[in-house]
């Protein structure tokens, strides 16, 4: 036993790990990267962040390992090029894959050898993720050439949940950058705090996380769309839906970043999705999910419903996530 978890420990110790954090504009990725860095930190996991966003200028955490707008400004390529926001993201990104990005994995492979675990924060420019080509070939040489385990962590507002024609929308987004990115990917609504907030859902949150039978949405869809633009819409709306049930592969996971056991949900998925093998740093580390790694335990309650936990009994299980924390942060100090 105990020459099985050396050798767990060189494997992990020879190889790249991380995660890839993407989504719309106001998802919530800054704030995630932060609070999964703090997270993996109480859990005895070294690790860091990497900032890919040039643009951003409001970061969520206060400092990273890597950040590209040490090399990167958006305001240049903008004045130089004659280029918008947008266009100045998408040239920079191709530039870096054309002169820069040898240095870049070099610094991306220090930081592995270093021990560190990745967190890429991402930009919220969605064309990078479904359509431009620079981007994901960037994490293509990581993958191909550097023998990393990366995950793309999806994130997607609750916000969204509230009308059936943005869920079409967002969802066939999600779809998107799985093809195009080609790695593991753990889709997440995220601020699913905040979503009893938002309003009333017309179906339970079970079913908008299995991303199944959407024609049932049908109803509110007609009733959210009005006049002939309208009755095209729904009729596209539909269609969208079809053709992301037909691929059968996008689900979702639900994060507070707040919640210990909604964090540990959504590692554990990570974790599986990239291969990561746990480090014996981490089972002397928090005691909920040592116990769980140790038991085989799945930190979701498979008795209580998304529904029950977040919606018709948030207040009750809000108490009980209160109790858990305090175990976490005595583990922080």
């Amino acid at each position: 036993m105990r020459n099985d978890k050396v050798s767990n420990e060189a494997a992990k110790e020879q190889r790249m790990f991380g995660q890839i954090v993407i989504g719309p504009p106001g998802s919530g990725k800054s704030t995630f990267c932060h609070g999964m860095y703090q997270f993996l930190s109480a859990l005895g996991r070294k690790s860091c962040i990497v900032n890919l966003d040039p643009a951003n200028e409001h970061q969520a955490y206060p400092s990273c390992a890597l950040d590209i707008r040490d090399t990167i400004s958006i305001d240049q390529v903008m004045t130089k090029h004659g280029l918008g926001p947008n266009g100045a993201l998408v040239h920079s990104f191709e530039s870096m894959y054309e002169n820069t990005l040898k240095a870049f994995a070099k610094a991306i492979e220090d930081l592995s050898s270093s021990g560190n675990y990745l967190i890429f924060d991402c930009p919220g420019q969605v064309e990078l993720f479904t359509h431009e080509k620079s981007f994901h070939r960037i994490f293509d040489v990581l993958t191909s050439k550097y023998d990393a385990r990366l995950c793309v962590v999806s994130l997607v507002d609750s916000v969204y949940l509230t009308n059936a024609t943005q869920y079409i929308s967002i969802t066939l987004l999600t779809l998107r950058s799985m093809l195009q990115l080609g790695l593991p990917q753990v889709n997440v609504i995220s601020k699913i705090d905040k979503l009893k907030e938002y309003g009333i859902l017309p179906m339970p949150l079970d079913y908008y996380t299995a991303a199944e039978d959407l024609q049932c949405l049908d109803q509110q869809i007609q009733e959210e769309s009005s006049g002939k633009l309208g009755k095209n819409l729904v009729k596209l709306t539909k269609l969208v839906g079809h053709v992301v049930e037909d691929f059968g592969i996008v689900n979702y996971e639900v994060l507070s970043v707040e919640d210990k056991r909604s964090m540990m949900n959504l590692l554990e998925k990570i974790d599986r999705a990239n291969g990561y093998i746990f480090g014996t740093n981490e089972l002397s580390g928090d005691s909920l999910w040592r116990q769980a790694v140790f038991n085989g335990q799945s930190f979701q309650d498979d008795n209580v419903t998304l529904q029950e936990r977040w919606i018709d009994q948030k207040s009750y299980f809000d108490g009980v996530q209160r109790t858990e924390n305090k175990d976490l942060h005595s583990t922080t100090l």
